[in-house]
């Protein structure tokens, strides 16, 4: 499978996670409009409020009324584009007054094809659970506000218990010697596991529990089909990802209001 093949798969699943996390906030505005991907939870952080290009049929007309949505919930929010794919909007979005994040892309998008057809291999002392009631969401929700430093309460906003009810998702929590020390999180569009929610509590940090959680997320992703895994890595995470075997295929600029002056 070519890049071009995996960028669009990674496309694909990173919007359909995003739409479904933003829309798990109460309040959220989520919604597509010829094929212009609205997310507004107004949790304060860009992740979870994005206009993102979804599919061809976009247009500026579409992209300027996404834009606008989000300037009338008034809330912070990110345009999502790829380098390559989306030139065409990166001027639509300078031409609404927006300017780039960042001089370079902000966000790597991942992909490993093929993927590992065997199991991970156990790590002693080191259990991975997938959460099936609410004490499980509860543990990956105190896990992950550490590991990410956010407050539990964005975390309980986005990873809420109506996932354990979903075939496509799947919610863990890494346990070492029996303490919470790191969550990951499944995501599945067709025959791409896309890799989520991947922390470690910084005190147990460098002892490969986040590759060992990946490693999990992936290999359920392929008994339930999967041939292709994707995720979008911070700058921290890359270099783990790429010993396991990941690759960039695409990269993402952001486009956001200019900073007050």
């Amino acid at each position: 499978m070519d890049a071009t093949a995996l960028a669009s798969l990674e496309h694909a699943n990173m919007v359909g996670a995003m739409t479904l996390i933003a829309g798990n906030v109460h309040g959220a505005v989520v919604r597509q409009t010829d094929d212009v991907a609205v997310l507004s939870s107004r949790l304060p952080f860009l992740l979870f409020n994005q206009v993102i290009v979804a599919g061809d049929a976009a247009t500026p007309a579409a992209l300027a009324a996404g834009v606008g949505a989000m300037r009338e919930r008034g809330s912070l929010f990110v345009v999502n584009l790829r380098v390559g794919t989306d030139d065409a909007f990166a001027a639509v979005a300078r031409e609404l007054g927006l300017v780039p994040l960042s001089e370079r892309p902000w966000m790597p998008g991942m992909a490993m094809h093929p993927v590992p057809a065997e199991p991970p291999v156990d790590m002693p002392g080191f259990e991975i659970r997938q959460s099936s009631d609410g004490a499980g969401i509860e543990d990956h929700i105190r896990t992950a506000a550490v590991g990410f430093d956010m407050a539990e309460d964005v975390i309980r906003a986005i990873v809420v218990p109506a996932l354990l009810d979903r075939d496509d998702v799947a919610v863990y929590v890494g346990y070492a010697d029996g303490e919470q020390v790191a969550t990951g999180l499944g995501f599945r569009t067709g025959s791409t596991i896309g890799v989520y929610n991947i922390a470690t509590v910084e005190s147990r940090r460098g002892r490969g529990y986040g590759a060992a959680m990946t490693r999990r997320v992936i290999a359920d992703g392929v008994a339930a089909g999967c041939d292709v895994a994707i995720l979008q890595s911070s700058e921290m995470g890359f270099p783990i990802y790429e010993r396991l075997g990941f690759r960039t295929v695409v990269e993402y600029m952001g486009y956001v209001e200019p900073s007050p002056t």
